[in-house]
């Protein structure tokens, strides 16, 4: 995958206590899920979620929940750049006090639409040689939402992994939502920055395979979904969605310092854009 041409995204170390245990947990969750995976896999595909795999964002509609379809004027003036997570946090506690329940989430998730060509792309993959695609899923969503419309789709066993903000209820029925991790990146929201995620998890991956992929396929629309594209190499391919702010930067970077942005680049409207480029480099 080779050097980030940015160095501001890492964890830092954290002081020993609640974060450390977490930390130390979902190391342990990682490991005990990618030990399952086929050392044998010849490519990772990265997916997005929202407006990606799905063409809604699922934190926009679960607003269908709220009393006439809208929140209050004072919870969306709580909203604060860079802290999107911690919004949705109070927006769940508010659903949770106007009765919204489990169920009533769940059945708004699961009638999402995907986007266009996407469950055809999933059908590709899943009739791929054993050998050929490691899937992985990095969403600033959270876990209550993706499994509920993965599971709903069809399409759940297909992630080897899925790296996004935890979501539980607890026993008064209200979503609990966390953020991912912490980190220094100046670009991404502080709960989560995705270069992160995808580069820990490509060098975990790599030491436990004993090699790298021969190629690394980033499939995302946002402008969260720029950071980590910006790592990947000339071998690998960023699939950003046509015009959605991923495909902006992408392009202005181009623009305004060409050969910074090292990957190829292959915008898609539909998920069948990618098999097609897919096709050609598998067969390669």
């Amino acid at each position: 995958m080779g050097d980030s041409i940015f160095n501001c995204c890492y964890v830092p170390p954290q002081p020993p206590g609640e974060e450390e245990h977490r930390g130390s947990r979902r190391t342990e969750i990682m490991a005990s899920h990618s030990a399952s995976i086929s050392p044998n896999k010849r490519f990772l595909i990265v997916f997005d979620f929202d407006e990606t795999i799905v063409d809604e964002t699922s934190d926009d509609m679960v607003v269908q929940a709220a009393p006439g379809q809208h929140l209050p004027g004072w919870l969306k003036d709580t909203y604060r750049p860079g802290r999107y997570n911690e919004y949705m946090q109070r927006v769940l506690a508010y659903l949770a006090e106007q009765g919204v329940t489990e169920s009533d989430l769940r059945s708004i998730m699961e009638k999402i639409p995907a986007s266009p060509g996407m469950l055809t792309l999933f059908q590709f993959l899943r009739t791929r040689p054993a050998h050929d695609f490691e899937v992985v899923l990095v969403s600033d969503a959270n876990t209550f939402f993706i499994e509920s419309w993965l599971r709903r789709a069809g399409v759940r066993q297909l992630f080897h992994r899925i790296f996004t903000n935890p979501a539980t209820f607890n026993k008064n029925g209200r979503l609990v939502l966390r953020p991912f991790h912490s980190h220094e990146c100046q670009r991404c929201p502080e709960n989560m920055c995705k270069q992160v995620v995808v580069r820990d998890y490509v060098a975990r991956r790599t030491q436990e395979r004993g090699r790298p992929y021969q190629r690394i396929f980033y499939v995302g629309d946002g402008a969260n979904d720029f950071c980590p594209a910006l790592s990947l190499g000339p071998r690998d391919v960023a699939f950003p969605r046509r015009d959605f702010p991923m495909h902006r930067l992408i392009t202005e970077t181009h623009e305004a310092m060409p050969g910074e942005f090292k990957a190829v680049t292959v915008p898609w409207v539909s998920g069948e854009d990618v098999i097609m480029r897919l096709r050609k480099l598998v067969a390669e």
